[in-house]
C-alpha cells in the first residue's frame, strides 16, 4: 500500500468533517474491498476514516411498511434479523463468504457498487432510498456505472430504506469461490407492479423493463421463461460472456418468481 493516514471518529459529524478537510480521504467501512484496492495500489487515499465504531449509523428498524437499515449494518445482521425476515425475507440473503458476512456492511456495498455485489438488485428491485448526510437518492438515480454511483465527494451515506413488498425473492448463479453474482436477479411484487433488479450482467445493476411489463400483467415464471434479454454491452469475462449472461439473467428470473410465489 502507498502511505495513509488513519482516523478514528467518533461521530458521523466528525467524520464528515474529516471527508471535508482531506482532499484525497476516504470513508472506511467493512474494508471488504477498498482494503484490497489499496494493496494493489488501485485505490491510494491519503487518509482512511474509519466508521466502525459510530454506533448511530448502524441498526435494523421497521415502521409500518419500511425497514430502514444503518448504513454500517453489518451483512450477517441483515440476515440474521428476525424483523427483515419477517418484513422482507428475500433480503436476507447471505452475501459473499463467512468473513464479508461479517464484516462487510450495505452502506460499504451500495458506495462501492461492484458490478457484481448483491445489494444493488435488492436496492433496485425493492425501489429503495439511499439517505445521505445531505439528501435523499432513489435508488433508480443512484447507480450511474462501473463503480460510479450519484455520492458526491465526502457524501456519507447514513442509512437505506426499503419498502416491503407483496412478495420478493433474490437467486443469483454464484462465483463458486467468492460467492460474487455472476448473474443475480431480484424480483419484487409491489400488488401488481413488479420491479426487477439486475446485477453481475452488466458494468452496473439495472432494471429489466420487458420482465417488469410481463410480470406485472401476470405475475407467475412462465411469464418470463421464454424472454430474450439483448447480450449488448454486458459483461465478458473468463467466468461468463456476454450472451451467457443474457440467458442467465432469463434463468434466474424465472427461478426468483417461483421462489417469491412459494
Amino acid at each position: 500500500m502507498h502511505a495513509f493516514e488513519y482516523h478514528r471518529p467518533g461521530s458521523a459529524k466528525d467524520a464528515i468533517g474529516l471527508a471535508s478537510k482531506k482532499e484525497e480521504g476516504r470513508y472506511l467501512a467493512g474494508g471488504q474491498s477498498l482494503v484490497q484496492a489499496m494493496k494493489l495500489r488501485l485505490s491510494s487515499p491519503t487518509d482512511l476514516i474509519d466508521l466502525g465504531t459510530i454506533k448511530d449509523l448502524a441498526g435494523i428498524k421497521v415502521s409500518g411498511s419500511t425497514v430502514e437499515i444503518g448504513a454500517m449494518t453489518r451483512h450477517a445482521d441483515v440476515a440474521a434479523s428476525a424483523e427483515v425476515k419477517k418484513a422482507i425475507p428475500a433480503l436476507a440473503a447471505l452475501i459473499g463468504d463467512r468473513q464479508v458476512r461479517h464484516m462487510g456492511t450495505i452502506g460499504g456495498s451500495l458506495a462501492n457498487n461492484d458490478p457484481a455485489a448483491d445489494y444493488p438488485a435488492a436496492a433496485l428491485g425493492l425501489g429503495a432510498t439511499i439517505t445521505t448526510n445531505k439528501r435523499k437518492i432513489e435508488a433508480d438515480k443512484f447507480f450511474i456505472g462501473l463503480y460510479e454511483t450519484a455520492l458526491e465527494p465526502g457524501e456519507l451515506i447514513t442509512s437505506v430504506s426499503f419498502p416491503a413488498p407483496k412478495r420478493a425473492a433474490y437467486m443469483k448463479f454464484k462465483n463458486p469461490a467468492s460467492r460474487f453474482a455472476i448473474v443475480g436477479v431480484f424480483v419484487a411484487d409491489f400488488s401488481g407492479k413488479v420491479r426487477v433488479g439486475v446485477t453481475g450482467a452488466g458494468p452496473s445493476a439495472f432494471r429489466q423493463a420487458d420482465m417488469e411489463k410481463a410480470l406485472s400483467a401476470k405475475f407467475a415464471p412462465e411469464s418470463v421463461a421464454n424472454m430474450k434479454v439483448k447480450a449488448d454491452g454486458l459483461n465478458n469475462d473468463l467466468h461468463a460472456s456476454p450472451e451467457y449472461r443474457a440467458h442467465l439473467v432469463t434463468v434466474m428470473a424465472k427461478r426468483a418468481v417461483e421462489a417469491a410465489l412459494k
